[in-house]
């Protein structure tokens, strides 16, 4: 990929030349009309009884230097985020109310993002994806039906860069702490014949990491070519990147806290003279592309509809240094040399995932002045070949070149319909209601990474319905109320620790308040999700840093969201927001120095009181804006049983963001000069961890003792990313 950034540059430069020599002014104009025919089948509009947030690409792009779309969004209500290398670039997670990400449902473009086995989302795949955003709608809650995995937590609907009119590119270049840096190039033909637009990007991220040896190299790329007329919006786009990430997924113990907090043992091994050493190639290795058509097309003033296909490849695994194995774990048959018996080895071995992911996906949409509906149908098809080699032994003993030393596969059918509408009864009262039928079929066959034996066939049926009333009381005040109901299966993960785990179902109430007016924006939502066999973080992950889940039978989260934009004058403006929360397991029964123990209701895992952040946004001239970005998060629990040892302390972290435009008139259209300096005062704070437990009959065979632990993620300290945009 390195060799193309020459050619795509000189692309651009000779995109820009034809423009100018054409006496075509470059702007940024969108052409977003016949995408709004994609983006009703996924968002809702401001009115409606649904909770949301909506992401600009101006949002974007002042902190668009380098870190991943959940750092980003940070700073939006009920968010927490976190970085496994403790910096914002490679892996990083999103939790929204408390909730994981495996039940926050991705779309692009309305296709699915999430994987279809762990149902995680792994940005790190799309490095600097961020610069292909044209907007994102975040909904709280159930949110309304669409395309993928029922949503538990969150949606996040993410649209990419709508078609340009004039020919345009782009060359960014960002750089940071720990050796950070952010490459990016980026074109625009403009509407050829005034129908055809070609687009473009290439991107490469590096970083070394706050946490030791946790570098990132992150390459990716963006295509897009489009069609258009006055009905008709044809576009291919394919999208994808390739990560190689060093490990960083086993955190550290709380003596390693304070006296090293940069420290990774991921790596760590003995050599044979007993000096610790570290594998320099513990990486995850992964490539993903993405090759989506979506043809949106006018029939009429009232008819419109929308056609997606989809096909997803991803191939990669990660590799592990692993001393004094057993040969049985590998199939290997034990060897006699020099009459000592040996069946021990180091080894070095690769975990493969490959993977295909097929999605159809078409929509219709009827509206007039009082009625907009929806109706849509999704298939998708997934399969996953998970296998085990290793790639080099101290003693190989029988083992041949490429041999598997475990095969599973999974196969994954999903089928959905829904059908939603907003009826508007007149100026003031408008009825919102969704119905989603979804069908799953998961199959898998084979052993485990583990060595056991994996066979699930499941099958389920989920009706999912929702309904809401929006009130208009005057032109500045609304008020709304909805209800939703969601069911979701288990994941791979899941299975693999529990097969006879259950799904989840929620139910979700929403109650909420809206005031405009001229100097303040004020959003206030009280909502209560009540849950059946929700599916909650038990704390402890397993040996590849995914966290472990499990039913906690009933339980429930109660919380009011407030957000505000208050304009104090036309150059400063303050934009708050707080969630005040409870989050409890009716019942948590556990074993405990070798009995059971009740421990009635308890704090769910991961779900802090408190989570607020405000941003101070100061313009004293028209290109020029300074943000002062506070956040803040309240104790939280690694575990659900309110132990003090799985308790995460809490934290207020403050960034300081400056963006500077320089307008041209020749060669460039602009420069854009961004600054962001994270963690300002220097806090020492964990935003992400694990909680273990274990039973001991070392020291008292008689007797059971449960022995607690914990890990932690520590966050970088002061930090900083500076860097330059130049648009043509």
């Amino acid at each position: 990929m390195k060799n193309l950034f020459p050619f795509l540059t000189l692309l651009v430069l000779s995109v820009c030349a034809n423009a100018q020599q054409n006496n075509v002014e470059v702007d940024s104009t969108k052409i977003t009309t016949l995408d709004e025919v994609l983006i009703q089948s996924i968002r809702v509009k401001d009115q409606a009884p649904i909770t949301h947030s909506n992401v600009s690409k101006a949002d974007l792009e002042a902190r668009n230097l380098g870190q991943d779309i959940p750092i980003l969004l940070n700073f939006l209500p009920s968010v927490v985020t976190t970085s496994d290398a403790g910096a914002g670039v490679g892996y990083t997670g999103i939790r929204v109310r408390g909730i994981s990400s495996q039940s926050t449902n991705i779309t692009i473009n309305g296709i699915p993002y999430n994987d279809s086995e762990s149902l995680g989302t792994f940005w790190v795949n799309l490095g600097d994806f961020t610069s292909s955003v044209e907007s994102l709608q975040l909904q709280r809650g159930v949110g309304t039906s669409t395309n993928g995995s029922g949503a538990f937590g969150a949606s996040i609907n993410v649209l990419t860069d709508a078609v340009t009119k004039e020919a345009s590119g782009e060359v960014s270049n960002s750089f940071g702490s720990y050796n950070t840096r952010k490459h990016t190039v980026k074109y625009s033909t403009g509407l050829l014949n005034d129908h055809i637009e070609i687009s473009g990007r290439l991107s490469q991220i590096n970083s070394d990491g706050y946490i030791d040896r946790a570098i990132s190299d992150l390459k990716s790329y963006f295509l897009q070519g489009v069609y258009i007329d006055d009905n008709t919006q044809i576009k291919a786009v394919t999208f994808g990147g390739k990560e190689v990430t060093y490990q960083a997924w086993n955190g550290i113990d709380s003596t390693q806290l304070k006296e090293d907090r940069t420290f990774n043992p991921s790596g760590e091994y003995e050599d044979q003279n007993g000096n610790t050493q570290y594998y320099d190639n513990e990486v995850d290795d992964y490539k993903q592309d993405h090759y989506q058509l979506h043809w949106n097309e006018r029939i009429n003033n009232n008819w419109s509809t929308n056609l997606g296909l989809n096909y997803t490849k991803g191939s990669g695994y990660f590799e592990q240094y692993k001393d004094n194995e057993d040969f049985s774990t590998y199939g290997f048959e034990e060897l006699t040399i020099g009459g000592e018996t040996i069946n021990k080895t180091d080894v070095i071995r690769r975990r493969w995932l490959d993977n295909d992911f097929y999605v159809l996906n078409a929509n219709v949409t009827y509206q007039n002045e009082k009625l907009n509906l929806s109706t849509g149908l999704f298939y998708s098809s997934y399969h996953g070949d998970h296998f085990g080699e290793v790639i080099w032994s101290q003693y190989a003993s029988n083992s041949e070149i490429r041999a598997h030393y475990y095969d599973s596969d999974g196969d994954k059918y999903d089928f959905s319909a829904f059908t939603k509408a907003t009826y508007q009864l007149n100026d003031k009262l408008s009825l919102f209601a969704d119905l989603q039928f979804r069908s799953v079929y998961y199959d898998t066959s084979g052993m485990s990474s583990d060595l056991v034996v994996f066979e699930i066939d499941k099958t389920y049926s989920f009706f999912n319905p929702k309904a809401g009333i929006s009130f208009n009381a005057n032109p500045r005040n609304n008020f709304y109320f909805s209800y939703a109901r969601a069911n979701r299966e288990a994941s791979r993960g899941d299975f693999e620790s529990n097969p006879d785990i259950k799904p989840e179902q929620l139910n979700d109430f929403e109650l909420g308040w809206r005031y405009k007016n001229q100097n303040l924006i004020l959003n206030i939502n009280g909502y209560y999700m009540f849950y059946n066999e929700q599916l909650v973080l038990t704390g402890a992950i397993d040996d590849v840093g995914t966290f472990i889940r499990s039913n906690s039978g009933k339980s429930s989260r109660l919380g009011v969201e407030l957000e505000a934009v208050v304009k104090l004058s036309n150059q400063l403006s303050i934009q708050p927001n707080v969630t005040f929360s409870t989050n409890k397991t009716e019942e948590t029964i556990i074993s405990r120095d070798g009995g059971l123990v009740d421990l009635g209701k308890t704090n769910i895992s991961f779900s802090p009181d408190v989570v607020a952040s405000n941003a101070i946004v100061f313009k004293p001239i028209d290109n020029l804006q300074l943000s002062f970005l506070s956040k803040y998060v309240g104790e939280q629990f690694m575990g659900n049983t309110d132990s003090d040892v799985s308790k995460l302390e809490s934290y207020f972290v403050n960034d300081f963001n400056i963006s500077y435009k320089i307008k041209m008139n020749k060669i460039f259209k602009s420069i854009v000069l961004s600054g962001l300096v994270n963690n300002i005062f220097g806090e020492k704070y964990v935003s992400n961890g694990y909680y273990y437990t274990y039973d001991d009959t070392w020291s008292d065979p008689s007797a059971t003792t449960t022995i607690e632990g914990a890990g932690y993620y520590p966050q970088a300290t002061t930090n900083f990313l500076v860097g330059a945009t130049l648009k043509f």
